[in-house]
């Protein structure tokens, strides 16, 4: 049993543990395991919490004793190495910050402990959390589990990898524009970008700008989503942010009273993409439908006037470099990794651009409120191509090169709008990849996109989620 507990959910593990089927230590032992056989291909794992077994113990002790268990009793997960864990490095991808210890841990990670999770280890990430490859110069390239050669994305592309190969069952990673929801789609893994604000972001880096940063749960499954998300959502009276207090509860098989109403979008708006993909988000479409939803193609207006990914490129630019330039102050040159020599590069925006940008973000957000005055939810495309090979800078896609940030084209919308989008794998590609759609959904819906994704999973033509390793 101890090799197929690496590819049990977290909810199927807690099960398990709180019928005394299994151990806490067992469990976390299979992890640590599964981690030595494979993270040497794939480079996924930064740093090992070195209490795991320990917390793994207290939790059978206290399972032995009857004790009131969380939801998480006993699970390990894993943490972007961007979030603060006490006690355990977090070095966020840099030389910069090689050594650094946090005292505290980041309101996320301290929240999935109270339900009883257990730290397990932090994954790679790019330098800065700052690229769409997780590649830096502290711990290296990570790799994608359905193929060596290709990535996992970024910038929380540690994390998927560690997900889709068994190393984890369920992470905590942070998304700019594409972070959660890129790198679930490349590796074949669930994960949510919750509504801005929903999730608090303290002990988190880089803070600023804050406006369009997400914390966020990536597992193996809808339900997983749905347990951590209620356990990680609302207010901790540190992230200004976070203010919402609309409950969720983790349910997600309650259906609404009313048909629900569904839009799908492959193109315009959000560049040029795959016909495979394409193909997957109408194959979506098709289900929601056959499962009794009111489903048809749309187009949203306000995406095709303001091009989302040059609104939010004019705007985070003129923002995060103070960040990048604080960071990196005094630091020799060979301290520093691609993206931020490039962020230091750039040209700050102008103020007459930075001004147009904000008036479009708020036609973007207009227009997203006019469609779901209509709507319950929106598909889309996650990225426009299944993963792509190591160190690309351009893309042809459907005969139209475009360079490597207009992968983001399909996600930075929600960035911008704080919208909630939710990423989950519906297709392969003809050389075995993964294929994952988007699901939006209105501001504070959660519950209805869970709900919707919950159905989508019940009749997935994938059912091979094990990467060949």
């Amino acid at each position: 049993m101890t090799s197929e507990l690496v590819y049990h959910d977290a909810t199927r593990l807690a099960e398990l543990i709180r019928t005394r089927e299994v151990s806490p230590v067992e469990v976390v032992q299979a992890h640590l395991d599964r981690i030595q056989a494979v993270d040497p291909k794939v480079n996924a794992i930064v740093t090992i919490a070195d209490d795991a077994l320990q917390a793994a113990r207290a939790a059978e002790a206290a399972v032995l004793d009857g004790a009131p268990l969380g939801p998480m009793h006993g699970v390990p997960f894993t943490a972007k190495d961007s979030i603060d864990t006490a006690g355990v490095l977090t070095q966020r991808g840099s030389p910069i910050f090689k050594g650094r210890v946090p005292d505290a841990d980041a309101t996320s990670v301290a929240r999935l402990k109270a339900a009883g999770g257990i730290l397990l280890a932090k994954t790679n990430l790019p330098e800065f959390s700052y690229w769409i490859e997780s590649d830096n110069l502290l711990s290296g390239r990570s790799n994608n589990p359905w193929d060596l050669e290709r990535t996992p994305g970024g910038s929380s592309g540690g994390e998927s990898a560690a997900i889709a190969a068994g190393m984890s069952p369920l992470g905590l990673g942070t998304d700019l524009a594409i972070s959660v929801r890129g790198p679930a789609a490349q590796t074949g893994i669930v994960s949510l970008k919750a509504t801005h604000g929903r999730v608090p972001m303290t002990g988190i880096w880089p803070r600023a700008p804050r406006r369009f940063w997400h914390v966020g749960p990536m597992a193996r499954s809808i339900r997983d989503l749905a347990m951590a998300f209620s356990q990680l959502s609302g207010p901790d009276g540190l992230d200004a942010f976070a203010t919402s207090t609309v409950p969720y509860d983790a349910g997600i098989g309650r259906a609404p009273d009313r048909q629900l109403r569904v839009g799908w979008l492959v193109e315009p708006g959000f560049g040029p993409i795959d016909p495979e993909v394409g193909a997957t988000v109408r194959a979506a479409a098709d289900a929601l439908r056959d499962a009794g939803a009111f489903v048809e193609p749309v187009r949203i207006p306000a995406l095709e006037r303001d091009f989302a990914l040059d609104v939010f490129n004019k705007l985070h630019v003129m923002e995060m470099k103070p960040a990048f330039r604080a960071a990196t102050a005094g630091r020799r040159d060979d301290e520093l990794y691609m993206m931020a020599k490039t962020m230091l590069s750039l040209p700050d925006t102008s103020l007459e651009d930075y001004i147009e940008a904000e008036q479009a973000a708020e036609r973007l957000r207009d227009g997203y409120a006019e469609y779901f005055s209509r709507y319950d939810a929106l598909i889309t495309p996650v990225l426009p191509i299944p993963a792509h090979k190591h160190g690309q800078s351009s893309f042809t896609i459907n005969g139209q090169t475009v360079g490597a940030t207009y992968l983001q084209g399909a996600t930075v919308p929600l960035n911008v709008t704080g919208l909630p989008g939710l990423s989950m794998r519906f297709g392969t590609s003809r050389e075995g990849l993964p294929i994952n759609v988007q699901l939006v959904g209105k501001w504070q819906a959660e519950s209805t996109l869970l709900h919707l994704a919950s159905l989508l999973e019940s009749v997935s033509p994938v059912r091979d989620l094990r990467p060949a390793l």
